[in-house]
């Protein structure tokens, strides 16, 4: 476990700007009683959710990401050129490689701005957050673009109910900024940390090395999200307990 406090720096990171980003076209409960067995009572009482955002065809991840970034970037009265480092978390990237941020950076026209991505699922933007705090806090940067960005439909299996009315797609953006430590605004702490052991509640089994590109999948389905939600909400909630109860602490 990794954790900062205010205290500890010279400098303060500033969320400067956010933005955001969803395609138009949706998925209701409605829509989804259709493809499973399911309802939109059932759903709603569950999940709360009555619609899914569904990027297009022709709407990949980079495209929803900078359309979010375009937004930040202007809610921070900056411009791309003044962008030093672009994070893009996400488990639906561009493609293999390069990084979905290198995509970013190119249509935002960001010369200035290293990019990578990281793949932390759920958890992806705060790591991303605590990433640019990091940078910004040592005075290594005046400005970090962070993008959390998914096309999760398509990886979503609409024959799996369990999984296919949870995800939609989308892009949030936010502008992480240098600020005087003694000022009133800022990030004031954050803690961050992994358990690998839980990858089987959470997972996407291909394509990667484990099941490469031509090796014939035992399981089709292995191409679409697997998840046991049962065990990833209890893990969550508890893990949730533990970084409120660490952050007051401290």
């Amino acid at each position: 476990m990794n954790n900062i406090t205010i205290s500890d720096t010279a400098f303060r990171a500033v969320i400067a700007g956010t933005g955001s980003f969803i395609p138009e076209k949706q998925l209701t409960n409605e829509d989804l009683t259709k493809m499973v067995e399911t309802n939109d009572e059932w759903i709603t009482t569950r999940t709360g959710i009555k619609v899914r955002h569904i990027a297009s065809d022709n709407q990949s991840t980079a495209l929803l990401a900078t359309e979010a970034a375009k937004k930040a970037i202007q809610n921070a009265k900056i411009s791309a050129a003044d962008i030093e480092l672009i994070v893009t978390a996400t488990v639906t990237p561009e493609m293999v490689f390069p990084s979905t941020a290198c995509f970013v950076q190119e249509m935002l026209g960001a010369k200035k701005a290293w990019a990578f991505d990281i793949s932390a699922a759920c958890s992806g933007f705060v790591y991303g957050l605590s990433i640019a705090q990091h940078f910004v806090i040592t005075g290594k940067y005046d400005n970090v673009l962070v993008i959390g960005a998914e096309t999760l439909s398509k990886i979503t299996d609409y024959k799996d109910r369990k999984s296919c009315i949870l995800f939609g797609d989308g892009a949030g953006a936010a502008i992480v900024k240098r600020g005087d430590s003694k000022g009133a605004r800022g990030i004031f702490y954050s803690t961050s940390g992994s358990d690998g052991g839980g990858w089987t509640s959470l997972n996407c089994p291909a394509y990667g090395s484990r099941n490469p590109v031509g090796k014939p999948l035992e399981n089709p389905n292995s191409v679409f999200m697997q998840i046991n939600g049962r065990e990833v909400y209890q893990l969550a909630v508890r893990r949730i307990i533990e970084t409120v109860e660490n952050c007051l602490s401290n």
